[in-house]
């Protein structure tokens, strides 16, 4: 996959109106609808600032939760979920549909700008069509949700001309939403010249290098629940990194594939041959895998359950695998002590709990003190580093969950492909 992308500061940009594609699902306040962390936005300033200050006129564009524009698809969902079919009322829907509106992103947008952000009733009807036509350079407007237009996640190319009809240039900044291919964030590159935000190209140049050219030794760190979620990023990154760690939920699926009882440990008993094919892959390619030599365990899932550290191999039956021991947290920092590169995607055991974050805290530790290259890969463990007070002497937290898994997994990426080259 090609990672070297045109970016913003290599197109002509003054006077154009611009459909910048940004990452705004963001959370909010169920009760109210409040916006409770605007990370997101503020992370796409730097590309609205600079297309501002350098004469565009910016068309911005996110989808935020999952809403669903179709009343019958509704109801078929939420029948599925358990809900009372005769209550799925059309109001209901529209209510639905009502709490996924941009206006928060907007009036909080307009606040960080420091000026207004004009907001469209619609995606590509007459509203957004008319204030995308009487928008001045130097002004900003956003679409409403893309998701409430139907043809947004089948890459409709309707929806997507529709929306590249209101602009001059598509600039993608929503590293988070590029493994999908939408009529937002793939689709409109049909109809325009296509580049990368500063957001974009800052994803693609860090973590694009660390797989194709890293610093020296190179660790990955994989946690997480389940084998399963990681299966093609173990692939991939069995040919490239010189030492991988396994830890969290996952690692008691390596650990029994070893031949050793788990207890009530999380468990993918369809993964055991795969574990083990890894574990005879690595040594084949010399590359280092580590696993928990002690555990944390627990009698239940809970925060405050009764729990004792016990050897890997000797897991008692009724008990289940939480966090890595305290053997295994100084193993792993050994590890990661001198790495050029650590590329970290999943926690090491159950770090919402206090109780069970030591090993998660840890690894996060020898992370930051490590000096090398770092990079979180979204999701759980960027949660977790920032949770935990790491955030700020880690080198790049990625700011896409599945997207960076999936660039992890060598996958390529449609939304990134679509990007003219450099």
């Amino acid at each position: 996959m090609n990672y070297n992308k045109k970016n913003v500061t290599q197109v002509d940009v003054k006077g154009k109106k611009v459909l910048l594609r940004c990452d705004f699902n963001v959370p909010q306040d169920k009760k109210t609808g409040a916006i409770t962390d605007d990370k997101r936005i503020r992370a796409a300033l730097p590309t609205i600032q600079y297309l501002l200050e350098n004469g565009a006129a910016v068309i911005a564009c996110s989808h935020l939760g999952k809403p669903e524009p179709n009343f019958e698809k509704w109801v078929k969902k939420q029948t599925e979920k358990g809900k009372d079919p005769a209550e799925l009322t059309e109001a209901k829907w529209k209510k639905a549909l009502d709490a996924l509106r941009m206006e928060p992103v907007a009036e909080r947008l307009s606040q960080l700008l420091g000026k207004p952000v004009i907001l469209a009733d619609d995606v590509i009807g007459p509203d957004a069509q008319a204030k995308a036509a009487a928008l001045q350079p130097g002004q900003i407007m956003l679409l409403q949700n893309t998701r409430f237009e139907k043809g947004e996640t089948k890459n409709d190319p309707a929806t997507a001309k529709a929306m590249a009809d209101m602009a001059e240039l598509y600039v993608s900044d929503a590293f988070g939403t590029v493994h999908r291919a939408h009529a937002s964030t793939v689709g409109v590159s049909e109809y325009l010249p296509a580049v990368s935000g500063f957001l974009i190209g800052k994803e693609l140049s860090i973590m694009g290098k660390a797989l194709s050219d890293p610093a020296r030794p190179f660790v990955a760190i994989l946690g997480g629940a389940k084998v399963s979620d990681k299966i093609g990023v173990i692939e991939n990154l069995l040919g490239k990194a010189d030492k991988i760690i396994i830890g969290g939920g996952m690692a008691y699926t390596f650990i029994k594939a070893q031949g050793h009882d788990v207890g009530d440990s999380l468990l993918e008993e369809d993964k055991v041959e795969f574990a083990k094919k890894m574990i005879d892959d690595a040594k084949a390619k010399g590359v280092e895998l580590l696993l928990p030599e002690d555990t944390v365990v627990a009698k239940e899932f809970a925060a405050d359950a009764e729990s004792k550290t016990v050897p890997s191999d000797a897991i008692p039956a009724g008990w289940q695998g939480l966090d890595i021991g305290e053997k295994t947290r100084e193993k792993f920092a050994a590890a990661i002590a001198g790495a050029g590169t650590v590329v970290w995607n999943g926690p090491m055991g159950v770090f919402e709990f206090d109780k069970f974050a030591e090993g998660t805290r840890a690894v996060a530790r020898a992370v930051a003190a490590s000096g090398a290259v770092s990079i979180i890969g979204g999701g759980d463990s960027a949660a977790a580093v920032e949770q935990l007070g790491f955030a700020d002497k880690i080198t790049h937290i990625s700011t896409g969950g599945g997207a960076s898994l999936e660039f992890l997994e060598g996958k390529a990426l449609p939304g990134v492909v679509c990007l003219q080259d450099a």
